[in-house]
């Protein structure tokens, strides 16, 4: 698929961007990386789930990746989206895979774009293609737990809150949110422990650089919510709370 002079393909055509796909300058925040969960997914992305990674790059460096945007297959029984979103579905996948159960949904789990490359729209090219691969798959259904990209601003707002916040237009506020429903997407409801990142005092000092050496609430930057530290027991942890986002497929 071409579009602006940009090649979208799966991992599993162009299997020589493994080596290079996590090396991309991008804004996620440290301690984000470190959810014990990712370690069930994104070290098996270039062999059990290539076929769900999106990888592009484009005609001015050919070769070198500019955006991705990665999938897993799940299973769930339940009629409502799960609580734990974001690893929820990760942890989903992994035990149907375990189990050799077939998947009855798929779910986004990230789209990331180049710092050099942001703000030209190119997550909602990915969003897109990453709808149609869902389609092509079999799938009826996308749903993504969203980190809303604005919500940092607003540590202590409450999702249920600023999930729905619109603007005179009807759009949502949020402006990752709101490529979701222009792209189709319904927001569906929050899911409140989303990603949850434990870490000793240590750990934190050194994903974020805060001295974390008190008791209480800590604002994080890049973090949607204020990280609880209880330096007593030596250790803190961030619950993250998303948005489900629901994209209909047929």
């Amino acid at each position: 698929m071409i579009s602006m002079a940009l090649t979208i393909t799966t991992l599993a055509e162009r299997p020589e961007f493994a080596a290079t796909l996590w090396e991309m300058d991008h804004t996620w925040p440290e301690f984000a990386l470190n959810d014990p969960l990712a370690d069930l997914f994104y070290p098996f992305t270039d062999t059990t789930y290539a076929e769900y990674v999106l990888v592009a790059d484009d005609d001015a460096d050919p070769g070198r990746p500019v955006a991705r945007a990665c999938m897993m297959p799940y299973r769930s029984e339940a009629a409502e989206l799960p609580d734990d979103g974001w690893d929820g579905v990760i942890r989903r996948g992994w035990l149907a895979r375990e189990r050799g159960q077939r998947p009855n949904g798929v779910s986004a789990l990230e789209i990331s774009v180049r710092k050099d490359r942001q703000g030209g729209g190119l997550s909602g090219v990915m969003l897109r293609a990453m709808r149609e691969r869902a389609a092509a798959l079999g799938f009826a259904e996308l749903v993504a737990p969203v980190r809303p990209n604005h919500k940092h601003l607003e540590p202590r707002t409450p999702m249920a809150e600023y999930a729905w916040r619109t603007r005179e237009d009807g759009l949502p506020y949020d402006p990752w949110l709101r490529v979701h429903v222009r792209a189709g997407g319904k927001i569906v409801k929050v899911a409140p422990r989303s990603m949850v990142v434990a870490g000793t005092l240590a750990e934190w000092r050194t994903w974020t650089g805060l001295p974390f050496d008190r008791s209480g609430e800590v604002e994080v930057p890049g973090a949607l919510t204020p990280v609880l530290c209880r330096a007593e027991h030596d250790h803190a942890v961030y619950v993250e709370p998303n948005v489900w986002v629901s994209h209909p497929l047929s």
